[in-house]
């Protein structure tokens, strides 16, 4: 009897406790750019609920109204990632392309939206909101007009199980080594300064199979152009592809039936996504800006042979940005590093898929940027404005990784109107591959000469009007990682320690030294007198300076390669008073400051550099202040 009276004095105990804490979780203050998921279950069976089912909800707050669509998680589970941008009452209403199902449609809910603290807004700079444009174009900035300097390293495969999340604790003193997991990695290196991972969300067809890394089928059709997996030969002086699923063996679409190797691209598995979910989380919760692509370009061919490429690519596209266009990202289209005639679509071909896409689906929903990884430029591959109406973000690199990259940086920032420009294929450190040798020179891996080309590249980059920052590289970038030999490219933790990335919080201090100011900077390599010096060549990566001045000539700043040799620099205010302002690259130290006035044509005079010559022996860069 006195047990029966205890249980019911504590089953209205436990109840009024549930209660209570679904009270609290509804209470559970909602914070701007913070992203909340809206779940959606279905009612009807359908036979691919990926390509059968559109669904979206049309969010209502504060100056902001737009549709932002959904995706497909498995089962009869819908969900739409959303963001508030301001703090307000927020509302929202699902619908979708099914109209009969009542699961989907015309389900409503509101939210209160409070804003961050000041000491919440210093422990994660996400909270500032998504990354968009600068004001005059040319740079990039949180929503609250703060700065962000992107320094992103690449890391293509980090969303395969090659780094797994682990969901464990990291301690700021790891050292990276054999077993690395993604959380290792992204800690490490956010303390040497980074806030960036640039990443290729899927490897459709890649796969340990008995093909080669590189081949067609029957039919002709190149299938893929992977990177080897050198401990699986498949013939003689052959390979087969590096594996690519995520931590539990997902692959991220199931495989054709009627065409063998081909991942079904209409056919997703939602799982290989859920996995990839867990690391963009971990991303925001680090203060990153990741740089997610879509797929890289060799599944182009398979692709728009064996379905219909618009409108099935411009799906896959959407369900990226639906799952993950919530977070602070910044979007890639497409993983366009080289156009071969056989391994890739043409630029064409991609340009008319995402017009497609964006005239399906309209632009990203909270003012991302969305750009394209590119082997020379995307200038010339997709135009500008009009032309590539997608495109809001310019970019350079993988041919050429030399002077010459900066013609094409110089061509972006003089576009009208202006976008912001970005080198995403950098110089790779330690990376044996005739398109990485500047001048046909291939230093020894983590050499001195090896990370000056790195440093090189990071500031010229920036310099020539690549204001939104700087992607760092090395030859790991597809993560080999343990229990594989490392064939042509390092293991992913050794490259980790090379000191080139140790350069990348130096170029940041020196670009923001007078905070958002370099913001206003415009290219003025011709009023260096000379720029190059003799006999310096286009293909390398020595004797040539790089100076950028606002419009007003009271700031400018400038780095001299290895044998550069002192220029005149011309173009500053007539008889003003300077400061002068040396910055070592290597070590990120500053040097005494010095005073100089111009003459009456506004020529400043340098007499030395700080290593005593006027040819330089190493590296600089240089801070001029107007006084007056």
């Amino acid at each position: 009897m006195n047990f029966i009276k205890r249980s019911l004095f504590i089953i209205p105990v436990i109840f009024a406790f549930l209660i209570s804490c679904n009270s609290l979780q509804k209470k559970r203050k909602i914070h701007p750019w913070e992203m909340q998921e809206i779940v959606l279950n279905a009612e009807n069976v359908y036979n691919n609920p990926y390509s059968d089912v559109t669904c979206w909800v049309e969010l209502e707050g504060p100056c902001f109204s737009k549709r932002v669509y959904g995706f497909w998680d498995g089962g009869n589970i819908f969900k739409v990632r959303i963001s508030a941008t301001v703090p307000g009452t927020w509302k929202w209403k699902s619908g979708s392309n099914q109209i009969a199902d009542k699961g989907l449609n015309n389900k409503t809910g509101e939210f209160e939206v409070f804003s961050w603290t000041e000491k919440d807004l210093d422990k994660n700079p996400n909270r500032r909101g998504f990354v968009r444009a600068s004001e005059n174009g040319h740079a990039l900035q949180y929503a609250d007009g703060t700065p962000f300097f992107m320094v992103g390293d690449t890391w293509l495969a980090g969303t395969t199980w090659r780094l797994p999340f682990r969901n464990t604790f990291v301690s700021d003193d790891y050292i990276p080594g054999p077993g690395i997991g993604f959380e290792d990695a992204v800690n490490f290196r956010k303390n040497q300064g980074f806030n960036s991972v640039s990443m290729i969300a899927s490897f459709p067809n890649w796969e340990v199979d008995g093909n080669a890394n590189t081949y067609a089928n029957e039919e002709g059709i190149f299938v893929r152009n992977a990177w080897e997996k050198f401990d699986y030969p498949v013939g003689e002086n052959q390979v087969t592809a590096k594996d690519m699923r995520d931590e539990y063996g997902n692959r991220p679409f199931h495989m054709s039936e009627e065409h063998p190797g081909v991942a079904d691209f209409d056919r997703i598995i939602p799982e290989y996504f859920q996995s990839l979910d867990k690391k963009m989380q971990y991303l925001s919760d680090q203060g990153f800006v990741p740089l997610i692509e879509t797929v890289r370009r060799d599944m182009g061919p398979t692709w728009k042979a064996y379905f219909d490429f618009n409108e099935s690519y411009s799906r896959y596209v959407q369900y990226l940005i639906s799952r993950y266009g919530a977070y602070n990202i910044l979007f890639s289209g497409i993983h366009l590093d080289w156009i071969p005639k056989n391994y890739s679509l043409t630029a064409d071909e991609f340009n008319e898929a995402l017009t497609y896409h964006l005239n399906k689906y309209g632009p990203m929903p909270f003012g991302q940027m969305h750009t394209t990884l590119i082997n020379n430029s995307t200038y010339p591959q997709f135009g500008h404005g009009d032309d590539c109406p997608w495109l809001t973000m310019h970019s350079v690199g993988n041919k050429p990784r030399d002077h010459r990259v900066s013609k094409s940086l110089d061509t972006l920032f003089n576009l009208e109107p202006p976008y912001p420009a970005i080198n995403f294929e950098p110089y790779y450190t330690g990376w044996n591959h005739e398109i990485n040798m500047p001048g046909g020179e291939r230093p020894p891996a983590n050499s001195e000469r090896d990370n000056y080309f790195s440093r090189a590249q990071m500031y010229g980059s920036v310099l020539s009007g690549g204001l939104s920052g700087h992607v760092h590289g090395t030859a790991a970038y597809d993560i080999t990682t343990t229990g594989e030999p490392e064939g042509m490219r390092p293991h992913f933790w050794e490259a980790l320690k090379y000191e080139s990335a140790n350069y990348m919080k130096h170029l940041k201090e020196f670009i923001l030294s007078e905070g958002a100011k370099y913001q206003e900077l415009i290219p003025a390599h011709n009023d260096l007198n000379p720029q190059k010096a003799p006999g310096a060549p286009e293909s390398g990566l020595d004797g040539w300076a790089y100076m950028m001045r606002t419009k007003e000539k009271d700031f400018a700043l400038l780095y001299f390669e290895n044998q550069s040799i002192m220029p005149e620099l011309n173009g500053f205010k007539p008889e003003s008073e300077y400061e002068i302002k040396w910055f070592a690259p290597v070590s990120g130290e500053w040097k005494n400051s010095s005073k100089t006035k111009s003459d009456e044509n506004g020529k400043i005079i340098l007499r030395k550099f700080p290593d005593g010559g006027n040819i330089c022996e190493s590296d600089w860069a240089l801070k001029i202040l107007a006084l007056n």
